[in-house]
């Protein structure tokens, strides 16, 4: 929530075009030009009027001065009223100011004209300051006007341009804020239009005074009573709990169902069905699973349990979605994405190797045993089960579910931490209890930073996928399992943060 919110007038607060359309109009035929149609002239909202006579009509700047004077002769008189409020824009000005927020307005019109409008709509109360361009020419350049509408709001305080947004429907707005290095707010309603607005690269962009509502509001909503809070809280905790136990009850039963089936058909068969199914020692009995039975087992397993737990996440993620939107209306560069991929390889590879150099791996007989048996199947079966099926259903309950519900009502912070603490515990060993938590806070991170479920979801399969190949491969015997090694992913995973961090405050 940014606290000093700057509005264009035209085409953002107000509608202006019949008047301004018709008053260009009027200006052009005392300049001898006919032009019957005011659907032409609507490029004229928005930017300095000179310029735009200037550009669109060839004029020189003494015809455009003149044609300017001709326009404000019908504009101040009847033009000016040709002019309605979008609908809605009372209806936010109010909260915003009540939230104590400092609106102004900065605007390419004079002045003059733009407190009459405000005072005609009576939203004029809204406004600390309200910043135009001068009858006589001086200040009609945007950058011009929300430096002066800046120095205003501020007065002797230093300018703060990270709390500060300017909201504006032209590329003239954008222009204007990005040359005082604040955030600009396209509204795509007015007469930019999202193509010109995306071109001008503006940082947000919204569809509607609705849209622009909830994103200035987003962070500043009423706090509920204590007795309903807590309510609330409960039923949060019960759903998170109930979709923890379906998760984990439906994925026992399938195993067991499985197990039946292949011990089943181990026992009625010879040959190379059973072999693929089970292992069967000297006397011809049945000793055991083969390691793709049982990967196979585990994947069918995680396709239940993911299923039984689908209606409940798929709900919690577009809820998720739809608070995650207003935050991420502004789109992510690729760069973003690379720096992502960077950090998740180094943390997968770095902590690997950190628990192998260390001894960890090699001391943990609860580990050695899960690893016997997860990685003891044909690489590419596992890399199906553990790469792709498991990571899935995992996210859907860790952070689709549990994590979607906790952010809810806690601060993100402590959501991320608890979720991935409680990710770390379901491993049900210390060396993937504690991987399972570092790993998981940069899913839960991955997924508040960019707004979207894929991206948790691609971070545990990088994960798995790389896990996985680090233990079906020899690299223990190349010398790559070294501290100088493990430092070296850790600082790529640690730097690529880094580099993320600085570009958007997530917390």
């Amino acid at each position: 929530m940014k606290k000093y919110l700057l509005f264009d007038l035209d085409g953002t607060l107000t509608d202006p075009k019949e008047g301004i359309t018709a008053s260009v109009q009027y200006a052009l035929k005392a300049m001898g030009i006919e032009e019957p149609d005011l659907e032409k002239l609507t490029p004229f909202i928005g930017p300095p009027l000179k310029d735009s006579f200037m550009e669109f009509y060839h004029m020189d700047e003494e015809q455009a001065g003149q044609a300017v004077l001709k326009y404000r002769e019908r504009f101040e008189t009847k033009g000016l009223y040709e002019n309605k409020l979008y609908d809605g824009i009372p209806q936010m000005l109010r909260p915003l100011k009540e939230k104590g927020m400092h609106l102004a307005v900065a605007s390419s019109k004079p002045t003059v004209f733009v407190e009459r409008i405000l005072k005609h709509f009576h939203i004029d109360q809204y406004f600390e300051a309200v910043v135009g361009s001068e009858l006589d020419g001086r200040r009609v350049n945007k950058d011009e006007v929300v430096q002066e509408t800046l120095n205003r709001l501020f007065g002797e305080h230093p300018v703060e341009p990270d709390q500060v947004y300017m909201i504006g429907d032209r590329k003239f707005d954008i222009e204007g804020a990005r040359a005082l290095g604040i955030e600009s707010v396209g509204v795509a309603y007015g007469y930019g239009g999202m193509e010109e607005l995306k071109a001008a690269k503006a940082d947000y962009i919204v569809r509607s005074v609705e849209e622009l509502k909830k994103f200035l509001l987003r962070g500043t909503e009423e706090k509920t009573d204590e007795k309903s809070k807590r309510s609330v809280m409960l039923q949060r905790m019960w759903l998170m709990l109930y979709s923890f136990l379906m998760f984990i009850l439906v994925r026992n039963v399938v195993q067991y169902a499985l197990s039946l089936l292949f011990k089943y058909v181990g026992e009625s068969f010879t040959g190379p069905v059973a072999d693929f199914f089970v292992v069967k020692n000297a006397d011809g009995a049945l000793e055991s699973f083969t390691g793709n039975a049982a990967t196979i087992i585990a994947a069918l397993s995680y396709v239940g349990s993911g299923l039984a737990i689908m209606g409940n996440a798929k709900l919690l993620l577009t809820k998720t979605a739809e608070d995650m939107r207003l935050a991420h209306l502004k789109p992510e560069p690729k760069k973003n994405y690379v720096l992502l991929g960077a950090a998740a390889v180094g943390a997968v590879i770095g902590f690997n190797l950190l628990f192998d150099v260390t001894g960890f791996i090699s001391k943990s007989d609860a580990y050695q045993a899960v690893a016997a048996q997860q990685y003891s199947g044909d690489l590419w079966i596992h890399l199906i089960c553990y790469g792709i099926i498991t990571p899935i259903a995992e996210e859907l309950l860790f952070r689709g579910i549990i994590y979607g519900y906790m952010r809810r009502f806690m601060n993100v912070r402590t959501a991320l931490v608890i979720s991935s603490a409680l990710f770390g515990l379901y491993h049900m060993n210390p060396i993937q209890g504690v991987y399972g938590f570092l790993i998981g806070c940069l899913m839960a991170y991955a997924y508040e930073y960019f707004g979207s479920f894929y991206m948790p979801v691609s971070v545990h399969i990088i994960s798995n996928v790389i896990s996985s190949l680090l233990s079906y491969t020899a690299i223990a015997l190349t010398g790559f399992v070294s501290w100088p090694v493990c430092i070296l992913f850790l600082i790529v995973a640690a730097g690529s943060l880094y580099q993320l961090a600085k570009q958007k405050k997530v917390f």
